[in-house]
């Protein structure tokens, strides 16, 4: 193996997990595929020959400290993370190497920032959470469109997705998150996190041509109520989906995506709306692109290769936006998203 290129991504096996692997590998990278599971490793190597496989297992600490021996860098892809990502963050600290995860949970990322941001800045490392579509990249969108602007009033964040074919991971994350949340609600307000059980509303979002406006449930709340405000001053941030992809996800019978391209991309497609306001003046960027769990593995390696490159700019938990220059990272993934710069606008 390549001293100093080997990147171990829990969860290799996975849906995103795949995506993570194979981005590693045209990025130059060795990727240490480990996972619980050893019959899936095993059928992972079969189709990476030449790489390694490690079982291991969150509830069996020895195990992930023998699968992180030699890596320089552990990507975190297996969820539920309000199981994985303690234990894993635990064991990078132990081996002295940054972590990165692509956690959607609110929750889970909540509890990152909590418990490890003291330990990993004493460690001088980075912890990564929500280095993903959801939380990452509106978080990057987010600090671009802040541009010189220290706060904001407000912070939208608006999906717009084609549909919606969850994974198995995906779901099973979502049933955890509203166990955790005894089915309640959430959402961003007034600087903090509030439980409701009020009803979601539907409005029209004007999303850029040539998607144009679409039909949103409002306060459909992700990762980035977590992300943003961990360090932007802005007291409000509110999130919105697309309601056929909103519908998608809720079916009984929601099916898992299906490849429509060589590199494993499903046909959805995104167009992320972002829009800041700060007294009467409003800026705007959005970003899109295909498949919302194949992006996350450009988001998660160029993290990695920022850190392992000396690019950030701190250590301990820290967000996408916080932890690297959000204009140029957003740049140097021109590959997969096209982007719309920000404009100043009168509100």
């Amino acid at each position: 193996m390549q001293s100093g290129r080997n990147v171990a991504v829990y969860g290799a096996y996975g849906h995103t997990g795949r995506f993570v692997v194979a981005e590693l590998r045209e990025r130059g990278y060795v990727p240490l595929l480990l996972g619980r599971d050893q019959d899936k490793l095993v059928a992972l190597v079969e189709a990476h020959p030449g790489l390694e496989a490690r079982q291991a297992s969150v509830d069996d600490p020895a195990s992930l400290d023998r699968a992180l021996n030699g890596a320089t860098a552990v990507i975190n892809c297996a969820g539920p993370f309000a199981s994985t990502a303690g234990p894993l963050v635990e064991a990078a600290l132990r081996a002295g190497i940054p972590y990165v995860d692509v956690a959607a949970e609110i929750e889970a990322n909540v509890d990152t920032f909590a418990h490890f941001g003291e330990r990993a800045r004493a460690a001088g490392t980075v912890v990564v959470p929500a280095m993903a579509f959801y939380g990452g990249l509106g978080d990057l969108l987010v600090a671009t469109a802040m541009g010189d602007w220290t706060a904001a009033d407000e912070a939208h964040i608006a999906y717009g997705l084609s549909s919606w074919h969850p994974t198995d991971g995906t779901l099973a994350s979502g049933t955890v998150s509203g166990q955790r949340r005894g089915g309640r609600r959430v959402r961003f307000t007034g600087g903090r996190l509030e439980y409701h059980d009020d009803a979601l509303p539907t409005l029209e979002w004007p999303f850029p041509a040539p998607l144009g406006p679409q039909s949103v449930i409002g306060e459909f709340t992700m990762a980035d109520v977590v992300t943003v405000p961990s360090h932007l001053d802005i007291p409000e941030v509110r999130t919105y989906m697309t309601a056929k992809a909103a519908a998608d996800l809720a079916a009984p019978d929601a099916s898992a995506p299906t490849a429509v391209d060589e590199r494993g991309r499903s046909a959805q497609t995104f167009v992320v709306d972002v829009l800041v306001r700060s007294g009467g003046t409003e800026r705007r960027v959005s970003a899109a692109g295909q498949d919302i769990y194949a992006i996350s593995a450009p988001l998660a390696v160029e993290a990695v290769d920022r850190i392992l490159t000396g690019r950030t700019r701190t250590t301990g938990v820290a967000s996408a936006g916080a932890a690297f220059d959000a204009p140029d990272f957003l740049r140097a993934l021109s590959a997969y998203l096209s982007l719309h710069a920000p404009l100043d606008t009168r509100g």
